[in-house]
């Protein structure tokens, strides 16, 4: 049922658009967001398993998205929150950025209480749309008490994920989500029955800058095989403060483009590489251009962060202001295993800038 007062504890959905709200349009064209919150929510069709509060903060395809759209999501999560007969959070969004966003969320997330995402392959008008049992799912993940103290979640065809790590991995299949280094949190049946992992540990939340205020353009440049350095050297003169190098294999690139990172980093740009490989850490081993020299270079290594999240790390340590030296100290508690590690893994607690 949709909330009407405040006598008892609820879910709030926050609508942000994708697929799970989009139809064809008028023209015949291609599918887009058009479908409000409350008609999203009235799409399951069957009584949710918690009572829910629908608050429309977008209505756009994630592919749209900027950063700033994302922290504007964030705040409003920190908004729904604030009232404690919330049991926790729901975001409907776009699969395209869906790791971005959740990823943000996760680093900015300080609150016992759930967050979970989710959202469809299939559009909202399409003969077997898949956003409503999603949502229902997702609603009853959100209201759980086993998801409480498990920090941001994306729920998706019945699997759940911890926010870190996750990335979509096929474009149509319903279940279009992985988590290959970082595994799953837990599952939710069609009926609403929530198991959770444990636990693992906790790293502190970051703090969540203002929409627009300080911002710092973050650049993605991919290696690929005779790749130079034009692309650095754009990113640079457009006056990039941060470049996400995506490597090849643990994280390598050639002899041309370690030469531009060092001439990046010694300017003060901040250079992090990633990799282009699905699963497994960028260690940087290799010379002659690869990763060991990169490192030689100033770059930071993203540990197990894909480019997507690593872009998202570094951005918003940018936009705090964040000096480079705790950005590599960020990076290897962050890329190193959080959330859904053995007590043996257990890392030392992250201070945030407010705490410091």
């Amino acid at each position: 049922m949709t909330v009407t007062d405040s006598g008892s504890a609820y879910v709030v959905l926050l609508a942000t658009g994708g697929t799970i709200s989009s139809r064809g349009s008028e023209a015949g064209g291609g599918a887009v967001a058009s479908d409000t919150g409350e008609q999203v929510f009235a799409s399951i069709g069957v009584p949710a398993a918690h009572p829910v509060r629908v608050v429309d903060v977008l209505r756009k395809g994630s592919y749209l998205l900027t950063v700033d759209d994302m922290i504007a999501i964030c705040a409003r999560v920190r908004d729904a929150l604030s009232d404690p007969q919330v049991l926790g959070v729901v975001i409907t969004h776009g699969t395209d950025t869906m790791e971005e966003t959740a990823y943000l969320a996760e680093l900015t997330h300080d609150d016992p209480r759930p967050v979970v995402f989710t959202g469809a392959q299939h559009a909202a008008d399409s003969p077997t749309p898949d956003g409503p049992g999603n949502l229902a799912r997702a609603i009853a993940v959100a209201g759980s008490p086993e998801s409480r103290g498990q920090g941001v979640l994306l729920a998706f065809a019945g699997t759940i994920f911890p926010a870190a790590g996750v990335r979509k991995c096929h474009t149509t299949r319903l279940n279009a989500f992985a988590n290959p280094d970082f595994g799953t949190a837990g599952a939710v049946s069609e009926s609403g029955e929530v198991s959770m992992k444990p636990a693992g540990p906790v790293i502190a939340s970051l703090p969540l800058p203002g929409s627009g205020a300080g911002s710092s353009r973050v650049d993605l440049v991919p290696v690929y095989p005779g790749a130079d350095a034009t692309l650095l050297r754009a990113s640079r003169q457009a006056g990039a403060a941060g470049i996400v190098l995506q490597g090849t294999g643990t994280g390598n690139a050639n002899r041309e483009i370690c030469r531009e990172v060092a001439e990046a980093t010694a300017s003060g740009i901040v250079v992090v590489t990633s990799t282009r490989v699905e699963a497994g850490a960028v260690v940087p081993v290799y010379g002659d251009g690869g990763g060991g020299d990169l490192r030689a270079a100033g770059a930071i290594s993203s540990g197990l962060l894909r480019p997507s999240q690593s872009l998202i790390l570094l951005s918003l340590l940018l936009r705090l202001g964040t000096p480079a030296s705790r950005i590599a100290e960020t990076f290897a508690l962050r890329g190193g295993p959080g959330r859904g590690t053995s007590p043996s893994q257990k890392l030392p607690k992250m201070t945030s800038q407010k705490e410091q």
